[in-house]
């Protein structure tokens, strides 16, 4: 709890209405267009969230180790001084009251908000909680949160690396914002602080999606974890027949016996490529005028075009203030306009471009808040069934690219070992920062120190002997989009996904022991497959088989080693123990 609920001398403008926040935002944050669809969309300077920018203040013994960045409480102290200078200079800060999910579990949080900081306050709001779903009618009391989250976007500290910095207070349990203008830092400033704040308790949150499954007369809970451009909102709203509802996109709880609390009131889904055909929920979500948007592209008429990605000259000059207050040079962005300099001139043979001119290709991590109001079939977020079915994407790609389509694992330890691995391969989304990556439980914003995550997963795994626990690859099997464009390697499409994550929810798929790994794979040569290896494909399903049509066997036998090699080393790396290690890699 807090001292004091108002911490600045500011006036307070407490749970503003939609319509108000909207307001503020045309009129004080900058770059918000209004799109066709009704709805505001930010053009931000950060394009996704900054974890490099992270510090968490050592204030304080922790023999559980933490594993972000550490500042002083010196250094800490002298930043929170400038924001509040800044907060009290400004006279005013938008506060939004909520909870991180509902239910006994639920979080009580104050964000507080400069006000150029009006639409990620509209997409807090969205995402949290109302008072009135959690107090039973109480909310006439005082508010009294768990957390605080202060963000002041307009605030540069051209003294700091990218000249802004995220300070978290564990201790304190308060989240200092300063400089970014991207939603993602509020949604994760609260979400970080619950990490430690639940796993205190003997939990462990997930970065992962839930949906309500229905088998026969009940329901239980499946869990999808997965690192941002893994498909895991896609997976969540994706339909399997008529036997799942979505529960959540992001983040959810893991207690004992398989107990899941939520965490949030919508959605956060990526916008590139979305059509209504593919993505139906999201699509028409984010085209609703109760969606707020970032980073997507508008056209002259502020319609959407979810797949922009190289700006010609001429939409490059119908953006230029915009893309030179977003950081890029102003003497680039005239030499594209002009015709001196073309995107081949400053990309390499991936396309990557070079620094300073990335404003060149519009950036793939748009992204629209859409309320759970908005989610056409979502689950009664009220009642969560207990968790049945846990599993992590893996978005494999490239010629060595040799994941299973769908994975069935025989322990929770060797789970606890894939998912500390949190293997996948990062898209053009993440800039620069391409290629295959492993980020443990896929979850960067965990606190503490990365190893604890596997054991208190095997402890808690102990406590549902009933979980079946899997992966499921989302990217490619032998090449990448350009390969397979040119006949080579698979794509694993959505309807592939579908049609793997039905196959096991209704427990129709014969397995086979992988000789490998030692985990379950499709046995793709029995009959009673041969539905799914008409839907997927074998080669998919057993990418063995695809090696050795193409008499690349030495390739895969090459593949085993290193990823076993590899797997042991990040595992060894972060004290995972022996037993999850074996079970992993053998």
């Amino acid at each position: 709890m807090f001292t004091e609920l108002y911490p600045y001398d500011a006036e307070v403008l407490s749970n503003p209405d939609q319509d108000t926040l909207r307001s503020l935002a045309q009129e004080h944050t900058p770059l918000v267009f209004k799109t066709a669809a009704g709805n505001l969309n930010k053009v931000s300077r950060n394009k996704a969230r900054m974890a490099k920018f992270t510090y968490v203040i050592d204030n304080q013994d922790r023999p559980e180790g933490i594993s972000q960045k550490l500042i002083s409480q010196a250094d800490a102290d002298a930043l929170i001084a400038r924001q509040r200078t800044y907060i009290e200079s400004a006279g005013r800060l938008i506060e939004v009251q909520g909870y991180l999910g509902v239910g006994p579990r639920a979080v009580p949080v104050q964000w507080l908000y400069t006000v150029e900081g009006a639409n990620i306050a509209g997409m807090q709001q969205i995402m949290a909680f109302p008072r009135s779903d959690v107090e039973n009618g109480a909310a006439s009391q005082p508010f009294e949160p768990t957390f605080r989250v202060v963000y002041t976007p307009g605030l540069g500290l051209d003294d700091m690396p990218g000249g802004q910095a995220i300070i978290v207070d564990l201790a304190a349990y308060t989240t200092y914002i300063i400089g970014p203008d991207y939603f993602g830092e509020s949604k994760k400033a609260a979400l970080r602080m619950l990490n430690e704040f639940a796993f205190s308790q003997g939990a462990l949150v997930l970065h992962a999606g839930a949906k309500s499954v229905r088998l026969g007369d009940t329901h239980v809970a499946m869990t999808i974890m997965g690192l941002s451009g893994t498909g895991k909102t896609t997976t969540t709203f994706s339909k399997q027949g008529d036997v799942t509802q979505p529960i959540q996109d992001d983040m959810v709880t893991l207690w004992p016996g398989g107990e899941v609390s939520i965490t949030e009131n919508g959605c956060f889904a990526k916008t590139f490529g979305l059509t209504e055909d593919t993505e139906p929920v999201i699509y028409r979500g984010t085209v609703s005028s109760e969606a707020w948007v970032e980073n997507a592209y508008l056209e002259a008429d502020g319609d959407f075009d979810f797949f922009k990605d190289a700006l010609s000259p001429t939409e490059v000059a119908r953006w230029r203030d915009t893309l030179i207050a977003t950081g890029a040079p102003a003497d680039n962005v005239d030499r594209y306009i002009s015709g001196d300099v073309t995107a081949a001139d400053v990309s390499d043979a991936m396309g990557v471009l070079d620094d300073g001119w990335e404003f060149v290709k519009w950036t793939q991590n748009g992204r629209s808040i859409i309320p759970m109001s908005c989610v056409e079939d979502a689950a009664d977020l009220h009642a969560i069934p207990a968790v049945k079915y846990m599993g992590i994407l893996n978005r494999d790609e490239g010629a060595d690219a040799a994941t299973p389509g769908i994975v069935r694992f025989t322990s929770p330890e060797q789970a606890a070992g894939f998912f500390m691995l949190g293997e996948t391969t990062k898209t053009s989304a993440a800039g620069k920062e391409v290629g295959k990556t492993r980020s443990p439980f896929t979850q960067p914003f965990f606190p503490l120190s990365f190893g604890l995550q596997a054991d208190r997963f095997s402890e808690l795994a102990a406590t549902m002997p009933d979980v079946t626990l899997w992966m499921m690859n989302t990217g490619y099997v032998g090449g990448d989009a350009r390969t397979v464009k040119q006949g080579g390697g698979f794509k694993v499409k959505i309807r592939h996904s579908s049609a793997m994550l039905e196959a096991l929810l209704t427990d129709v798929i014969v397995w086979k022991r992988d000789p490998d790994f030692g985990y379950e794979i499709v046995d793709a040569d029995d009959p009673a497959n041969a539905a799914l290896v008409d839907a997927v494909g074998a080669e998919l399903l057993n990418p063995v088989k695809f090696y050795e049509r193409t008499g690349q066997q030495a390739a895969y036998r090459s593949w085993v080693s290193a990823m076993k090699a590899e797997r042991r080393a990040f595992l060894e790396k972060f004290d995972v123990a022996e037993s999850i290690i074996t079970a992993t890699v053998g």
